[in-house]
């Protein structure tokens, strides 16, 4: 009984302190950093035992040794090298079709969550990813981990977001912490992990979400550091000066890059469509099989590419290899993902990317010697653009190159060209990799930027239900008995169906032109917008369009596309009023402001 009874005020005061933290967190931004710390601490511990198990599973398979990465290796078993990724595609694929059996919605990915879902991820979705993605690189796919890392550090921050019950904002920002500490944790780059959180996951740059971002970034950095190091550390010693020659030189190398990068992202499709005739459990396998030949040739092809991407940075190679690998590391990345491998293209875009500087580099000496640029340099940039053209972020990928190289004059000039590039690419294509794969499954969003609450904000939720409904055969003067005038804006033409045959506004009605055949004519002769109505799931910008098109002040909404039957109405000025309100909301979320 005593025990009981204690156990019952502990629980009373667990719930009294949480309660208290719940509003300590709403009540001001700054109490988020100490939970942004947290989810940075945890969010790198998660990075460091991820990029273990994948190694210690690179290992296992393939007979590497424990401080060598797979993909720096200069020869693998050819037996091994096809087996793996098969089989680790062939549990995938099994996976896969489980998961369509038990028809179970596909799962959430960051950017997905904060554009349309405020923020709100499944935790066991997160799990599943990041484990399906650890199977991936560590049979060897062409795929990285940063997929896995920013999931699951995505996961944790949204579980512990929506628990504290934080508002839309502060949960989208909380997510975009936790993305931030992974990237940061993965690269050991905390400015780059947090720009990655602004321009990629929360879509913008704001004042009140920077301490908390820059907050969970460096707790990532430092946890990972402190356990064994960043997975995917980057570091160049010495780069050559950088002259206005180059500049012109690395621009045009921006422009070719940018090219290639909307060549690779239109070419998803097509080779997933070479996958559709197979069945789904056999897919990753029979892509593991391609990869797995593509390794016998070079295993550079093979994981992420962060072995062969340090490798490659210091030695001297021939542009016929230096193509080669190109092409085979692109064919590799797009079978791996287009199959149903799990991963990202965010490092093995940067490691493609400095192949394509080395080899114009290469070209260029070659072709115009007295425009020759420093390789190295050339490297960065090719590294930087195409991560721009592929992943999106030129901030992010200029602030990697600067904490590669230390350098503000290599720097500027990876600006510049990462600038050019997400012009060109935003011109000429309009998305990167992950919202371009969005696009393919229906959705229409080109970045982070919180748009779920427009698409939340529909037609059903600002209608009016009590809908003033007139017969056909109804004469004027008979609705002018029925409906005063200023009782409502207008009323509802129905026939004998109770099918929707026009509006009629109040004020045509009492119209004195109509005083003296009143009698004789139906209200049905005065009905506007037969042809036009709303319908229920349309968003609020939607129903504003057709209120601009059509001059309307007022619209009826039908029950579908195949009914007449009328549900309610809206009126234009409470739609746009509403419209506004969330504008203003959103705007202040953005600014950091309370709401």
């Amino acid at each position: 009984m005593l025990s009981t009874f204690a156990h019952i005020i502990d629980r009373k005061g667990h719930n009294r302190l949480v309660t208290r933290l719940r509003a300590l967190l709403r009540s001001n931004e700054f109490y988020l950093i100490p939970l942004a710390l947290v989810i940075g601490v945890v969010t790198g511990i998660t990075v460091t035992v991820i990029s273990l198990l994948a190694q210690l599973a690179h290992v296992a398979i393939y007979g590497i040794p424990i401080d060598v990465r797979l993909s720096a290796n200069s020869w693998i078993n050819p037996v091994i090298a096809l087996i793996a990724p098969t089989l680790g595609g062939l549990a995938l694929g099994i996976m896969e079709w489980l998961r369509r059996r038990w028809r179970l919605a596909p799962a959430v990915d960051p950017v997905e969550a904060n554009a349309l879902r405020g923020g709100r991820l499944s935790m066991r979705d997160s799990v599943v990813v990041t484990g399906q993605t650890l199977v991936s690189n560590g049979s060897g796919a062409s795929v990285g981990l940063e997929a896995g890392y920013t999931q699951i550090g995505a996961g944790v921050a949204s579980l512990l977001g929506q628990y504290m019950t934080l508002r839309r904002n502060d949960l989208r920002l909380i997510v975009g912490c936790g993305a931030a500490a992974a990237i940061a944790a993965a690269f050991g780059a905390p400015i780059t992990g947090a720009f990655y959180a602004c321009e990629l996951i929360v879509g913008v740059y704001a004042v009140g979400s920077a301490a908390p971002i820059l907050a969970a970034s460096l707790a990532g950095a430092l946890t990972s550091q402190y356990l064994a190091g960043a997975p995917y550390s980057l570091e160049v010693a010495k780069v050559g000066s950088v002259g206005l020659e180059q500049y012109l030189a690395l621009i045009v190398l921006a422009l070719l890059v940018s090219g290639i990068g909307i060549i690779v992202m239109r070419s998803s499709p097509a080779v997933e469509r070479l996958f559709v005739r197979i069945p789904v459990w056999l897919r990753p396998a029979v892509g593991g099989v391609c990869v797995g030949a593509m390794a016998i040739v070079t295993p550079q092809v093979l994981a992420a590419g962060h072995g062969a991407m340090l490798l490659d940075l210091h030695r001297e190679m021939a542009a016929t290899v230096i193509a080669t690998i190109i092409v085979l590391k692109l064919a590799a990345c797009l079978i791996s993902l287009a199959s149903g491998f799990r991963g990202g293209l965010f490092f093995a875009s940067l490691f493609i990317g400095s192949l394509l500087g080395k080899l114009f580099a290469a070209l260029l000496a070659m072709t115009f010697p007295s425009f020759a640029v420093d390789p190295m340099v050339a490297m960065l940039t090719g590294m930087a653009t195409l991560g721009v053209a592929i992943v999106g972020g030129p901030l992010t990928m200029s602030f990697l190159v600067l904490e590669m190289t230390r350098n503000v004059d290599v720097t500027a000039v990876v600006l510049a060209a990462c600038i050019v590039t997400s012009i060109c690419v935003r011109f000429m294509f309009g998305h990167s990799f992950s919202t371009w794969r969005l696009h393919l499954r229906g959705e229409t969003i080109r970045s982070a930027n919180d748009v779920g609450w427009l698409r939340n904000l529909t037609v059903e939720r600002l209608m009016r239900t009590d809908v003033a409904k007139c017969p056909t055969s109804t004469t004027i003067a008979a609705a002018r008995r029925e409906f005063v005038l200023g009782s409502r804006q207008a009323i509802v033409v129905v026939n004998n169906s109770d099918d929707y045959c026009g509006l009629v506004s109040l004020p045509d009605l009492f119209s004195g032109e109509l005083d003296s055949i009143a009698d004789d004519i139906q209200v049905v002769e005065l009905a506007k917008y037969i042809d036009v109505a709303l319908l229920p799931e349309m968003n609020v910008k939607t129903a504003m369009k057709i209120f601009d098109d059509e001059g309307a002040e007022v619209l009826a909404v039908l029950e579908s596309e195949n009914s007449r039957k009328v549900i309610g109405f809206l009126t234009e000025s409470f739609a746009r009023r509403r419209y506004v309100e969330e504008i203003d909301q959103a705007t202040r979320g953005v600014l950091g402001a309370l709401s």
